[in-house]
Formats: structure tokens, sequence, C-alpha cells
């Protein structure tokens, strides 16, 4: 991988030779026990505590703070142990660890030199079958059936509050500074999108490093409104990771010039046990 810096996420320790085999960082987060040999988010200053809450922003918050000046001036990108990038488009559910494999992203191709951040192809809100929608909000539903007809309606905001309480993520909104709050309480009252999986390729540093600098305060911000002993199903439990989800699709479309690439999704647990 001449031109990328690929950390790779996953709880398994037994994960190591496969992740190392791709030319990849491998990321150790969680409660069990990863050699030295692993990346981690336990040392230097570190919110490993709260990974429960922000999963693997957890280790976002550590790359920030401690290892992001030390890193090639390559692009620098983030997977999972179940979600890899790709440039193809034919096979984006392998049924397999050999199918999987040769779909694995190696590097980045020419056709993405001139732009600044790679996202993972959009996640359609607006295409989701209604009984999704009726299931986990037939409250919000009922007060305004619309939503079941007019498929524009449907937009991010409709589907945070769905899924991870409703109005948290206006609260959330209130909590940022001047211009980033009415542009992205824009950006979720308008978007039928979102790019998902927190997975994302960046080719500066110093785009990362803007990014960190404007995500963390406003989510340690959020912790003083929601905080954590009161969460209680996964969508609010998590609800940290989600916000940080919505935000990172529009702060790198705002702030640079972004390209999507598929991602293909396999747990490589069925496999490497």
């Amino acid at each position: 991988m001449k031109n990328l810096n690929m950390f790779c996420l996953t709880l398994e320790p037994n994960h190591y030779k496969f992740i190392k085999g791709l030319g990849y960082f491998p990321v150790g987060l969680g409660k069990k026990n990863f050699s030295e040999d692993w990346f981690s988010d336990k040392s230097g200053i570190n919110i490993s505590e709260k990974n429960k809450y922000y999963s693997e922003y957890t280790f976002h918050y550590w790359l920030w703070k401690n290892y992001l000046d030390q890193i090639d001036d390559k692009w620098i990108g983030f997977c999972q142990y179940r979600k890899f990038w790709s440039t193809r488009e034919d096979n984006l559910l392998p049924r397999s660890l050999e199918e999987l494999r040769p779909l694995i992203l190696e590097e980045i191709p020419k056709s993405y030199e001139n732009y600044d951040v790679i996202l993972g192809d959009p996640y359609f809100i607006n295409k989701l079958k209604i009984m999704k929608f009726l299931k986990h909000g037939f409250k919000l539903i009922a007060k305004n059936p619309s939503y079941l007809f007019d498929k524009n309606k449907r937009n991010i905001k409709f589907h945070f509050d769905l899924m991870h309480g409703y109005n948290n993520l206006d609260k959330a909104i209130k909590l940022l500074d001047t211009d980033d709050r009415n542009d992205f309480n824009e950006f979720v009252n308008s978007k039928t999108y979102f790019n998902p999986q927190n997975m994302f390729i960046c080719k500066s540093k110093k785009i990362l490093r803007d990014y960190y600098s404007t995500l963390f305060p406003w989510l340690e911000r959020c912790e003083k409104l929601f905080g954590f002993e009161n969460l209680k199903t996964f969508g609010q439990i998590r609800i940290y990771t989600f916000l940080a989800e919505r935000f990172m699709s529009y702060w790198f479309q705002k702030n640079t010039k972004s390209k999507t690439m598929p991602i293909v999704f396999y747990d490589i647990r069925k496999d490497i046990k």
C-alpha cells in the first residue's frame, strides 16, 4: 500500500494476522487483552472508558491526542472487522473470507487524487421499507402520518428521532458553534441520506485534525446534556457515535472536496475464531 495508512478496528485479538496480512494497522478496542503489537485507545491521553458509548471514536480521540503527527504523509483511513473499503461494486455482501479478500482496498486509485476525503456510499433513509419506520417509531409517525407518504420528509432528523430519541438531535445541534449550528441544522432537515458506518479516508492530517478539533469538544458538551447513566437502549447508549456519524457526513461535505467509495460488509468473526 504505497499511498495509504489504513487502521482496521476490531474487538478480537485473534484478528491480528488477518489485518496485518492486508497491510493494515491493527487497532484493538474493548475489554479484551491485546498485545503491544496492536494500536489501542488506552495509553497516553485517552477516553477509553467511554468506548461503550463512543465506539470507534475512542480510538479517533487517542489518535488525535497522541499519534496523528507521527503518521506518514499518505491517505489515512479507517475500517472495521466487519466493514471494509472496496473499489468494486459487484459484490458488497461476500459469502466467505475467500470472496472478501480480493475485494478489499489495497491503495487509493489515481481517480481519487483530486479529492480530499473519501466517504462511504450514501445510505438513503427515504428508501427504507415502511415497516422499519413503523417498528421503531409508531408514535412519531402517528403524530405526523405524512412521513408514510412523503419520502422527502424522511430526512436525517426524522431518522435520528426515530432511532435515537425524539428531539435529541435538535438538542445536540444547539450546542454547536454558530456556523456549524445553522449549517448542520439545515443539513439534517434537508438531506435524505448520510454517509454511514463512521468510516472515512482522509488525504490530509490537517483536515483530520480540524475535524477532530470540532467534533470532540462538541461531543463533550453533549455529554453534559445526555450523560451516560440514563441511556438505556442501544440507540441511546451509542448516541455519541451516531451523532458523530451524522456530523461526519456534514462536516466533510462542507469543508472538503469529497468522493464516495463502496463499503463491503462481511464479519470476519465467522471464520476467524
